[in-house]
């Protein structure tokens, strides 16, 4: 209860803190809201969550082959929950992951693993349900086992090129996690990086609601999340009035800090009052459609980045398996098979 009491001051508090942000924003890049494209192309992923498409209820296994060789996606970010792997305590399951890394070796594809107790997707926080009446510091020391045991098991496969841990760690206000453990975070990726010096670590933060300043502090590469268009019980419907120079300008201030900034949440699917199981398509298609999709990857393109990876092609199988409209998944086709 004190949580959600705690959540509730701190939305009243950021509200004018954003009318702030964004209207200085504004005024301040006014003069560079046309960005031109980059001399670089830009190279696209997709953050491919086996939780969501279970829930969506979708074959998972089914709809990643198609990613791979139907949409040709060559780069992903995969996150491994923790309450999928080890449901039992001190028994840790790998075989999906494996299976995962080995398919997209087949195809010569790239693959950063997302793991800790914090990994894309809501409610955020994956904890197993034998940690519920742990204390913190006794969840920690499993936490870190579980990231052991993910990084040795695959630190010499093909298919891993870097290692994401945690997602969005200081991002306290938003899923259901415990109050963000600064020492904590450090400790998980220092841990990473002795286990496996050869490759980048990266950790993530919100491309609209922080300064990147701390996170960029603890990690090799900064990813960032990219939203146009959210709901909240405040606002509705908020379109954020961001040029892309936002993004980039936000980069070079941060640049000195971390050895490169990607994008690993473009939205590409929708923001809605409840869950898509719950919600019209109408209504989903108001904050997220071909058109907006399109929309969207040429924003990604303008801000300069050269990786962005979608979040949403769960979503895109979704339409087009249980209601039979594919416009979604032929958008995203068009964009990997540039």
């Amino acid at each position: 209860m004190a949580y959600h009491k705690v959540a509730h001051v701190r939305k009243f508090i950021l509200v004018p803190v954003l009318i702030i942000f964004f209207g200085g924003g504004l005024l301040f890049w006014n003069t560079y809201a046309n960005n031109p494209y980059p001399d670089e192309p830009t190279t696209f992923g997709v953050t491919f969550s086996t939780l969501y498409a279970r829930e969506l209820g979708l074959d998972w296994q089914k709809v990643y082959i198609e990613t791979l060789d139907d949409l040709k996606i060559r780069n992903y970010r995969i996150p491994v929950y923790w309450n999928e792997i080890e449901r039992d305590q001190g028994s840790i399951w790998l075989d999906d992951v494996r299976w995962m890394l080995d398919e997209a070796e087949k195809r010569d594809a790239h693959v950063f693993l997302a793991i800790g107790r914090r990994v894309p997707r809501w409610p955020e926080c994956h904890p197993p349900d034998w940690t519920r009446n742990m204390p913190e510091e006794e969840i920690q020391e499993h936490e870190l086992h579980m990231i052991k045991t993910i990084v040795e098991e695959f630190k010499d496969h093909p298919a891993v090129d870097r290692w994401q841990v945690q997602n969005e760690p200081f991002f306290a206000f938003f899923g259901e996690c415990a109050e963000p453990d600064e020492d904590f975070i450090r400790e998980s990726i220092n841990l990473v990086k002795e286990l496996d010096p050869s490759r980048p670590v990266l950790t993530t933060d919100s491309g609209e609601l922080s300064t990147w300043s701390k996170t960029s502090d603890v990690a090799d590469v900064l990813g960032i999340s990219m939203y146009r268009t959210t709901w909240n019980s405040v606002f509705g419907y908020f379109y954020y009035p961001l040029p892309p120079v936002h993004y980039s300008k936000k980069a070079e201030f941060v640049a000195p800090f971390v050895n490169e900034v990607i994008v690993t949440e473009l939205q590409v699917e929708p923001w809605v009052p409840s869950t898509i199981l719950t919600t019209t398509l109408d209504e989903q298609y108001r904050s997220m459609n071909p058109k907006r999709f399109e929309s969207n990857i040429d924003f990604a393109r303008r801000t300069g980045f050269s990786e962005v990876y979608l979040w949403g092609v769960e979503w895109w199988a979704w339409l087009r398996d249980v209601h039979e409209e594919p416009a979604m998944w032929n958008a995203g086709r068009d964009v990997f098979m540039l």
